[in-house]
């Protein structure tokens, strides 16, 4: 046992970029977690997740959501994808997840891939970081080593999770303030808004800033005004909520800094995108970096994933495995 720990110091020192540390609970995430355990884990997670990306490019977008709804409540541990049952309300159901939050087939297919390969080893809170990352490489995006040993949470939070996940229509502070009770700090923020490189949002989203944005009857007046009536033209005053359209709509299936441009032309889609220009100087300032230099962006955005993976992961004896994604080990 001891030469064990020591052993699990050494990789945490080692690996310290990508490493949480959790002293007390003597448990620890690192890259290495299932060289032994489970050798073909990752691999088995990129295989079926590169075939569900041919398939769908938009899925990688969700699977990234996914991860990021699924940390800001309660930690990283798949909370988000437990169905409601036993006591357990889903936080599939909250205001950000409701008829959004999607790609729970793709990880229901991973899980099952894993668990005919070594039983009761990956947990569903590793798989979804791996999918996160995998989903971005895929799309072009930069790679990183993803510290893995979460394990899977016993419930879920539907009041945290409308609560803590920031909101399209969030002010500044506000969404600043949700990001830093997650120990995520204004370079985070920035940089994981960046995500929005790839993927859709539903009309009813951001309907306010083409009609509405103040409460006075008039469109938000730091969207271009060209690009709004061209939103307007499938975004209407009522209906249509479900509509999508492109977050970026320069290269919408392709992981790159074009939506930091978008915003300086004042074409992002979302409130809470363009107000990373025009209500920080700060977070005003890294958006132009980003959107001149593409690598800087890449080195943050990998750097900001590993920090929002290692937001209160359960670890040692907490939590459990679960065999099935969606429901708790009986």
């Amino acid at each position: 046992m001891a030469n064990s720990m020591s052993f699990l110091i050494l990789l945490c020192l080692v690996f310290a970029p990508f490493c949480l540390c959790h002293k007390k609970m003597g448990s620890y995430l690192y890259p290495q977690f299932y060289d032994y355990s489970c050798p073909q884990a990752q691999e088995i997670v990129k295989s079926i997740l590169a075939n569900a990306v041919a398939k769908e490019p938009r899925i990688a977008a969700s699977l990234l959501r996914l991860h990021f709804h699924d940390c800001f409540v309660k930690g990283c541990d798949a909370s988000i994808l437990l169905d409601g049952n036993g006591g357990i309300i889903s936080e599939k159901g909250s205001n950000p997840n409701r008829n959004s939050a999607r790609g729970f087939e793709v990880i229901d297919e991973i899980k099952s891939a894993l668990e005919k390969e070594c039983p009761h080893t990956v947990s569903c809170a590793d798989i979804l970081s791996i999918a996160a990352r995998d989903s971005t490489v895929l799309t072009g995006g930069p790679n990183w080593e993803v510290p893995l040993g979460r394990r899977d949470s016993l419930g879920a939070s539907l009041s945290g999770s409308n609560n803590n996940i920031p909101a399209p229509n969030n002010t500044f502070q506000t969404i600043l303030t949700k990001f830093k009770l997650q120990g995520l700090d204004i370079v985070d923020l920035v940089a994981l808004s960046g995500s929005h490189t790839i993927g859709n949002s539903r009309c009813t989203s951001f309907r306010q800033r083409l009609y509405n944005q103040n409460g006075n009857g008039k469109p938000d007046f730091t969207l271009d005004q060209y690009y709004a009536a061209e939103l307007r033209n499938n975004c209407p005053k009522s209906g249509g909520d479900q509509n999508l359209f492109y977050l970026d709509y320069v290269t919408p299936t392709k992981f790159d800094n074009n939506y930091f441009k978008n915003l300086l032309a004042y074409k992002g889609l979302l409130s809470s995108d363009e107000i990373l220009l025009t209500k920080n100087e700060e977070s005003a300032e890294l958006v132009k970096l980003y959107a001149e230099r593409n690598d800087i962006f890449f080195d943050q955005f990998a750097k900001s994933m590993i920090k929002m993976g290692n937001i209160s992961p359960l670890t040692g004896s907490r939590g459990q495995i679960r065999t099935n994604c969606r429901v708790i080990n009986t």
